[in-house]
């Protein structure tokens, strides 16, 4: 069996992305837990787990934000799995009449995280058909083209957007864990359409995924 201490800790938004994990992982290696959705539930579920485990002497020796995504046409397509070299807190800032204006701009921190290089270089590995770029964390999802046009122009290594990887990795930075994030693509950036979406080909490919890089 794994040593409690080199366990990997996988945290998702909701259960069943959690389900799906699971399905491929090896449940003495990795721990998976559903933490909430949006940055702020995922930021403060995941700083809790870690500092639980810290305190019983037992710490992750890793964090991985992992889950669905919407992905950038063209970019990531549907049942795609993506890694995030770089994630971003892509609507922390403020509007002007200029345009949009990132947090850093403002002088109160950064917007960027960059992944543990060791982690994402092992994911990288084990999962060498994944496409590589920014992921986007956002409060508000997509739904419209001229949101996803200017998201794009901001952002031009950008893949997917989700809602809890910056969280994540806020949690993981201030813990001094190495942190990571994975995807997969249920449907395209861009105006709402729910017929659009594949969530049952983009569990598959997160299970698969999973299987690939922690089974």
């Amino acid at each position: 069996m794994t040593p409690a201490h080199s366990r990997l800790l996988i945290v998702t938004a909701v259960a069943a992305e959690a389900d799906a994990v699971r399905a491929g992982v090896d449940p003495a290696a990795v721990e998976v837990a559903a933490v909430g959705v949006g940055p702020a539930a995922a930021a403060a579920g995941t700083a809790r787990l870690l500092a639980l485990a810290e305190a019983a002497g037992r710490p992750y020796r890793g964090v991985v934000s992992a889950g669905i995504a919407g992905g950038f046409p063209g970019r990531a397509p549907v049942g795609a799995t993506v890694l995030a070299a770089r994630t971003i807190a892509a609507d922390l800032g403020a509007e002007s009449p200029d345009g949009f204006i990132g947090v850093a701009e403002l002088g109160f921190g950064t917007s960027v995280l960059h992944a543990d290089p060791d982690l994402f270089e092992a994911l990288s590995r084990a999962l060498p058909d994944a496409i590589a770029g920014d992921i986007l964390t956002l409060a508000t999802v997509t739904g419209t083209a001229g949101t996803a046009a200017a998201l794009q122009a901001r952002h031009p290594a950008a893949v997917a957007e989700a809602m809890e990887g910056y969280g994540v990795a806020s949690a993981a930075q201030t813990a001094a864990v190495p942190f990571a994030e994975l995807r997969t693509i249920s449907n395209p950036i861009g105006p709402r359409d729910r017929a659009a979406w594949r969530l049952g080909e983009a569990f598959a490919a997160l299970t698969a995924a999973a299987r690939a890089a922690c089974g």
